[in-house]
């Protein structure tokens, strides 16, 4: 029995079914359409699964290229660091925990930079704001216990852009600190922002209720009243950190200061500036510190590098705390 033209349909024989669909007052004119409808569902079917296993090995292969990019980067790092050479450690960033730039992670390059023998002397990479007076706090006092430990090591902060408040409190822990001419450096003081809003409440006749358990727990609500009490307690909080902050610095630095007060004044300067003021001791930069400074013109860096995975957490994190934070208006106090 020969089978009807239509019947190619099935077989993917597109041309075909179109041309021999039997006309629509054909009997098998109902069949024909179910038949192209099922083809075409098919033919659907089949082009999604191709498009998959596209994707699927599209991933596959991404992903083996980016373990032999970790495996090889492994293996550069360990044979840059079984020769004699330089470490580096990075400090990028916003000083706070849970960045690039937390004390736990430049803390645990150091040490590892630090450890290796074959490293001559450490450089920190500095091109920071600032940040968290608590994270700058722990790096600064692990600089002088490294420093202690292996007193044959010397360490050096190189700042670029920026090494400021927080920033500028670890590199005053180092040996030497060197900077470009255009660097911005110094800001030693404490800030915290807020904002007031009592006074919009009253203009729409907004009634703020704020319940707390503790005489001053809302002290930093930006809708309730700042009074003089308030001011000077959170001043003299400020006031505090600050001295810490100074009596690091002078620790670090000691005779090298040349300014007077206005160093701590929260002011800062460029890295031409800075050098005549002792805030630092000299222009350079890392590769220039290897080669001249330390005599090993190799660097290894040991900078604790985050993970993709980690770095979309923090987005979101920081999204989220950002939001609250606008809401809020307020902050904890930072050296920046």
């Amino acid at each position: 029995m020969k089978l009807p033209s239509w019947i190619g349909r099935w077989k993917g024989d597109e041309v075909a079914a179109r041309a021999q669909m039997p006309a629509t007052d054909d009997p098998e004119w109902e069949r024909a359409l179910i038949n192209r409808m099922a083809a075409e569902f098919l033919r659907q079917q089949q082009r999604a699964r191709r498009w998959g296993l596209v994707l699927k090995f599209g991933i596959l292969a991404y992903l083996l290229l980016l373990s032999i990019a970790l495996i090889m980067d492994g293996i550069g790092d360990s044979m840059g660091s079984s020769g004699e050479h330089t470490a580096l450690v990075k400090v990028e960033g916003l000083i706070a925990d849970k960045t690039s730039a937390s004390a736990d992670r430049i803390v645990e390059g150091l040490r590892d930079a630090f450890e290796a023998d074959n490293a001559k002397a450490v450089i920190l990479r500095i091109n920071s704001p600032g940040g968290s007076p608590v994270q700058s706090g722990y790096v600064f006092d692990e600089i002088q216990r490294l420093r202690e430990k292996y007193p044959d090591k010397p360490v050096y902060a190189v700042a670029a852009d920026v090494c400021a408040s927080g920033a500028y409190y670890i590199a005053s822990a180092a040996d030497e600190i060197y900077v470009d001419r255009a660097t911005l450096i110094g800001s030693i003081g404490v800030r915290l922002d807020s904002f007031g809003f009592q006074g919009v409440l009253d203009e729409f006749g907004i009634q703020r209720r704020l319940l707390t358990a503790g005489e001053h727990k809302g002290i930093l609500d930006p809708f309730s009243n700042f009074d003089d009490w308030d001011r000077k307690f959170i001043q003299g909080l400020l006031d505090n950190l600050h001295a810490q902050f100074i009596t690091a610095v002078k620790e670090g630095r000691g005779d090298r200061l040349k300014g007077g007060e206005e160093l701590f004044s929260g002011l800062f300067w460029t890295g031409e500036e800075s050098v005549g003021l002792g805030l630092s001791d000299g222009l350079g930069s890392p590769s220039s510190v290897a080669r001249e400074i330390v005599g090993v013109e190799t660097l290894v860096d040991y900078s604790q590098e985050r993970d993709i995975w980690e770095r979309v957490a923090e987005r979101v994190g920081t999204s989220f705390a950002s939001a609250l934070a606008a809401i809020s208006g307020a902050g904890a106090p930072s050296l920046r």
